[in-house]
């Protein structure tokens, strides 16, 4: 079985600092395809971050420059440093991977991040 858990997320002033972590079990992140999404208030949900099982790297035109995509294989989790945040950034993030084997995606319950003015 397939768990996902996300941690990390808090509530923080506007040009601060967060890290995010995804630890998964029954799934190997690096032979796997990975991101990290957000969902802001009736807004749709948007990609953050992703990186291939390679551990190539892409990010969403917002977060370029301010938010970090990285893996630690020995324990299986994946991170997502958040710099400079901005009140806009304030959302539900989750993680996500996607099992090529039979082209399923999991994901995590979420962590409530939320940027002060």
């Amino acid at each position: 079985q397939v768990q996902l858990v996300e941690s990390g997320g808090g509530l923080v002033q506007a040009g601060g600092s967060l890290r995010l972590s995804c630890a998964a079990s029954g799934i190997i992140f690096s032979n796997n395809g990975m991101g990290w999404y957000r969902q802001a208030p009736g807004k749709q949900r948007e990609l953050v971050a992703s990186m291939t099982s390679g551990g190539g790297s892409k990010y969403g035109d917002s977060v370029k420059g301010r938010f970090t995509i990285s893996r630690d294989n020995a324990k299986n989790t994946v991170y997502l440093q958040l710099n400079s945040l901005k009140p806009e950034d304030t959302a539900v993030y989750y993680c996500n991977v996607h099992e090529f084997h039979s082209d399923f995606y999991y994901w995590g319950q979420g962590t409530q991040v939320t940027v002060s003015s």
